[in-house]
């Protein structure tokens, strides 16, 4: 078992409260709601500063709602818009909320969605609840094989596209366009076999056909609810890829735990078409990607998000190693 993270996955979040929206805000809210909010819950995984809270008003309902400030949160507004775009044309059996409503104001954008009320596994993670989340996610993944049109209309981006752009670090690093960060030296005498690894994921990620993945099936966006079932939520990231991507994405946390993250990967049905050398180049590339995401300046909407990235980097390169033998 690995040192856990530096921080609590469901702290990661600083956000504002109900009670420090504007009063004009929570009026629209509540207007589109139909009755007053009497009980707030902030969401406390995430990377973003944006309001996120499960609400209760006076009639009983829960939802959860998303604002973000137009002036100052622009990225964010655009994520929200695009996430209710995808959630809202998911296949029945990708089990998410839907998007109720949306608000636009003045001054920000609201995203109202179905109330999941449960919580973000746990570190290290208990058998059932990634059980749970490896069978929600398979079931997903099938759906996602052959989507609907109105998915492929939206005319997402490609997996391997990203990692040939955006996941290059251990060539950035060989090439010395980035400096190494001090999380990545134990691995210097390793760095062109690390950017060899890693230049093979794009070939070995291009989508088969019109398949769909989540791109971003972290254990921040599971949620586990009362009765022990997994919903996957934050789907802006939804692209074309193989799913197998993103169940090595979300096993990483796995080994991190101790547990026979090989045996999962080999288990899980969407690895069945996996080819060959895809998980460690997979690794390799999310290592390089995550270590020198890491060692940039801090950002202070999200001050755990580098801390996060590191120790990402870290497991994941620690799998990778114990995969190739090296030391």
């Amino acid at each position: 078992m690995l040192a856990p993270p530096p921080f609590a996955y469901d702290e990661t979040a600083r956000r504002p409260s109900w009670a420090a929206l504007s009063a004009d805000l929570r009026a629209a809210i509540e207007g589109r709601l139909g009755a007053p909010v009497v009980a707030d819950w902030p969401a406390g995984a995430g990377f973003t500063s944006g309001f996120a809270a499960l609400l209760e008003t006076a009639a009983g309902d829960r939802v959860f709602v998303k604002a973000a400030r137009s002036a100052d949160q622009r990225h964010l507004c655009d994520w929200y818009a695009h996430e209710v775009l995808v959630s809202a044309v998911l296949p029945a059996a990708v089990r998410a909320p839907r998007p109720l409503w949306t608000l636009a104001t003045s001054d920000f954008f609201v995203l109202c969605a179905e109330a999941v009320p449960g919580h973000t596994p746990a570190l290290p993670w208990s058998p059932a609840e990634l059980t749970a989340t490896l069978d929600t996610w398979a079931e997903a993944a099938a759906a996602l094989a052959d989507p609907p049109q109105a998915l492929l209309d939206l005319r997402l981006p490609a997996l391997a596209t990203m990692l040939a752009d955006e996941f290059g670090g251990w060539r950035w690093m060989v090439e010395g366009r980035v400096p190494l960060p001090p999380s990545a030296e134990p691995a210097r005498d390793r760095m062109p076999a690390l950017a060899a690894l890693e230049a093979e994921a794009p070939a070995l990620a291009a989508p088969v056909g019109r398949e769909l993945m989540h791109c971003d099936l972290r254990l921040d966006n599971v949620i586990i609810d009362g009765a022990g079932r997994a919903w996957l939520c934050d789907w802006n990231w939804l692209c074309h890829g193989p799913a197998w991507f993103d169940t090595a994405v979300l096993l990483i946390t796995a080994h991190a735990g101790g547990l026979d993250a090989d045996k999962l990967w080999s288990d899980h049905p969407t690895s069945a078409d996996a080819p060959e050398g895809a998980l460690d180049a997979a690794l390799a590339a999310l290592s390089g990607y995550f270590l020198t995401r890491g060692a940039a300046p801090p950002n202070d909407a999200a001050p755990t998000v580098r801390a996060h990235q590191t120790w990402h980097g870290e497991v994941a390169l620690d799998w990778l190693y114990a995969r190739q033998g090296w030391t």
